[in-house]
């Protein structure tokens, strides 16, 4: 039996380790586009900061891993899937058969249209070689300009603002991370990261970047924001902008708004969210939506080809609906249930559940499961904005679905737990946390701690 795997992310790598155990005498090919050896993407922020190396990316440290493991690795883009023949075709004219397939491909970013993206010093942060070219302009008082403000880019953001630079921060949507936070939530990490030393600017679309040879502009400066800026604090100044004419120096971009503000700077990040890599799959037979759409055995419409990680588009565990959640921990699950069932140990996954934990300079936050509450369903929340704490819970019935919480680390486990195992709360127990709902650890203690109810508040996130 030859099991193909494209991708050697997380998910490519944890589903040949478990085909390995379940089945020692297949043989597992594992193709990843990157020479370099298996890496995890989210451990670049902390290779900018500076406190890692390269090889502390790895995802495994034995450089003998692969190989003791009977796991080949091969270097190569796929570019397509014949189904009926069972062969992969790949950029470099190479192809490889397979019994079994696993599309691992993850996620790339997304670049938008805008004029001025391909410029030299317009980077996303996203592969080895991004961090290389980052680290090497990215220096203490360089002047950076980050597009997007979500999940990936508030990590970046924190390795930025540890590098010392001067760092503005480009939003399109109302608040900071808005796709796992609430309008009051997003509002508060905003709040906290700008006391911090870095400038926000939601609900604002870069127009375009234009690089090297441009004339000197008029860029406008905010107060709290450069030297302007601590004049007109310093001396009760407006918060209005106001124009100043800013020369540009030999590397200089200036980077214009939709609201029409120019700001001038060194180095360009985009971060404005990932789209799933399955664009190869056309033809295929294979269905997607917005990623690879599955089944709970992660398995696609076209038999003998599974699915796993960022690409995957999979049913919801209080929906149905099909789902994308480009995050490790359901990369890891997806991973190890596609592998069981290619190795013909019928496995199914409970149904996919947002997690979300993010520590944004210091400020922890987080969303579980439908953090935006369901139809019919009900919620509450409680925000104190001077002391950087809230936390909001939606329910079905008496079931908590979904939770956000800013600030308050200690439920982190606890929202985890009633969300994933679905706990009953009963009538009591959900009346007291619509009073108050930062008793939820009373109530996970109360419904949750007994025999025979999933206890999954001390999994590791």
């Amino acid at each position: 039996m030859k099991h193909l795997i494209l991708g050697n992310g997380p998910a490519g790598v944890i589903a040949a380790e478990t085909l390995r155990k379940a089945d020692p005498a297949c043989e597992i090919t594992m193709v990843g586009a990157e020479d370099a050896p298996p890496y995890s993407r989210m451990a670049i922020p902390y290779l900018l900061e500076g406190n890692i190396q390269e090889d502390g990316t790895y995802l495994r440290k034995d450089k003998d891993h692969y190989g003791s493991n009977n796991i080949n690795n091969k270097v190569g883009k796929a570019i397509t899937v014949d189904a009926e023949a069972k062969q992969v075709k790949f950029a470099d004219g190479s192809s490889e058969s397979y019994d079994k397939l696993l599309v691992a491909t993850g996620s790339h970013p997304i670049r938008p249209p805008i004029p001025g993206i391909d410029l030299p010093n317009v980077h996303t942060c996203w592969t080895l070689d991004d961090a290389r070219a980052i680290a090497s302009i990215a220096a203490s008082g360089k002047r950076v300009v980050q597009v997007g403000a979500g999940f990936i880019g508030c990590i970046i953001l924190e390795a930025l603002a540890k590098r010392g630079v001067d760092l503005t921060v480009v939003e399109l949507g109302d608040r900071m991370v808005p796709r796992m936070m609430t309008g009051k939530a997003g509002a508060m990490i905003k709040d906290w990261v700008e006391s911090k030393g870095v400038r926000v600017v939601t609900s604002a679309k870069v127009e375009r970047i234009d690089g090297v040879g441009s004339a000197p502009v008029t860029a406008t400066e905010q107060s709290g924001g450069g030297i302007m800026g601590a004049i007109k604090n310093l001396f009760g100044g407006s918060s209005e902008t106001s124009p100043a004419v800013v020369e540009q120096s030999a590397d200089e971009m200036v980077v214009t708004l939709s609201t029409g503000e120019k700001i001038s700077c060194d180095l360009v990040i985009m971060s404005a969210g990932v789209r799933p890599n399955s664009a190869f799959l056309e033809g295929s037979g294979v269905k997607t939506g917005n990623g690879i759409l599955t089944d709970l055995k992660m398995q696609t419409s076209v038999s003998d080809i599974f699915a796993a990680g960022d690409v995957v588009e999979a049913p919801d565990m209080f929906t149905g609906a099909p789902m994308v959640s480009a995050i490790q921990p359901n990369a890891a699950d997806t991973a190890r249930i596609a592998a069981l069932n290619m190795a013909g140990k019928s496995t199914e996954h409970q149904g996919i559940l947002a997690i979300n934990v993010l520590d944004t300079l210091g400020l922890i936050s987080s969303s579980f499961g439908a953090w935006e509450g369901l139809e019919g369903g009900e919620g509450v929340e409680y925000a104190d904005a001077k002391a950087h704490k809230y936390i909001s819970l939606q329910f079905k019935d008496d079931v908590l679905v979904g939770a956000t919480s800013v600030g308050l680390t200690q439920h982190v486990g606890v929202l985890r737990g009633l969300i994933q195992g679905k706990v009953k709360l009963g009538a009591r127990w959900k009346a007291e946390l619509m009073n108050d709902p930062l008793r939820v650890t009373e109530a996970y203690l109360a419904c949750a701690q007994k025999p025979g109810v999933l206890n999954v508040a001390s999994l590791n996130i």
